[in-house]
């Protein structure tokens, strides 16, 4: 058993890659639910769609989100009356809509998310991080501001003073989520944002305690190469809590956790300071431009 922390594009990127070389039922996926919005009454949940959508091999690829050859006639209606910034394609708003409704039943949106994935042809499990309400937030100049809001309405373009998990106090993770970090025999942290998708998932109480009371192996991927993120703002995040954009800087983020942590090869320099940490270090290729290149980053992180 392999349990996953997720969040968006590049962790779906590294697990497409893993799925070649693991069965998927043997899968299971934490993924963060921070940045799930209410938009004109739907329920969505842009890191579990896009984890879902990929693994199911029907990602829109050049964007990295929503669903191959998908339209966008409700979007265009919509816009004549109403300010629309989120994208939702035809499709997509089909995944939208059963949420929804299934939610508005009464059904956990762990219920709701392994009803998609059935329809999905998936055999991975895919959970979210919780079924509680949760809300990552970004505080800037004009206030704090829904992460959705400040990446996409707004395009990361405001400087970051600061970081908010609304429902930290009394979120909790679900009893599966839990129970998949004790049954595994690795846990893999994916090269995704530390501060607002692995970063969320952390701030979910019992789920840091989980991890480092298992007694699986813990691995994770470095997303910082060179100092920078391949996609998403996870520079101005990072320094908007204090932090120095590293690698290393990651690598401490989860020192209190973790086994393994993979170094991109262009930050083999940091090898030794991440060391320092108590934790081993392999260096290695981890920029996905290919299936063969997320497949080999995925058999580094299953070698022992």
């Amino acid at each position: 058993m392999i349990t996953a922390l997720a969040g968006g594009i590049g962790a779906a990127r590294f697990l497409k890659g893993l799925t070649k070389l693991v069965l998927e039922r043997d899968l299971s996926v934490i993924v963060n639910t921070g940045d799930d919005i209410e938009l004109f009454g739907l329920h969505i949940s842009p890191d579990l769609d896009i984890v879902m959508y990929t693994l199911a091999g029907i990602v829109d690829d050049k964007k990295g989100w929503g669903i191959r050859q998908d339209t966008f006639r409700c979007l265009q209606a919509l816009r004549k009356m109403d300010e629309v910034w989120f994208t939702l394609g035809d499709m997509d708003l089909a995944t939208h809509l059963f949420r929804t409704s299934l939610l508005k039943k009464g059904y956990t949106l762990t219920e709701v998310t392994e009803q998609i994935c059935k329809t999905l042809g998936l055999n991975a499990t895919i959970l979210p991080m919780t079924d509680d309400k949760f809300e990552t937030r970004i505080v800037t100049a004009i206030g704090s501001i829904h992460f959705e809001e400040y990446l996409v309405k707004r395009g990361s373009r405001d400087e970051v003073l600061g970081i908010e998990y609304c429902g930290a106090e009394f979120a909790r993770p679900s009893v599966r989520a839990i129970t998949s970090i004790y049954d595994s025999e690795l846990v893999i942290i994916c090269p995704s944002n530390p501060i607002v998708s692995i970063g969320t998932i952390l701030a979910v109480k019992g789920v840091r305690d989980a991890l480092r009371n298992t007694k699986a192996k813990k691995v994770a991927i470095s997303p910082i190469i060179s100092g920078a993120p391949i996609k998403g703002p996870a520079d101005k995040l990072m320094r908007g809590v204090g932090l120095e954009v590293s690698a290393f800087s990651v690598a401490k983020l989860y020192s209190d956790f973790l086994d393994t942590f993979i170094l991109d090869t262009l930050d083999a320099s940091e090898k030794a300071r991440i060391e320092e940490l108590g934790i081993e270090v392999k260096v290695a290729n981890t920029i996905m431009r290919s299936l063969s290149d997320k497949v080999q980053l995925a058999r580094n992180v299953l070698q022992d």
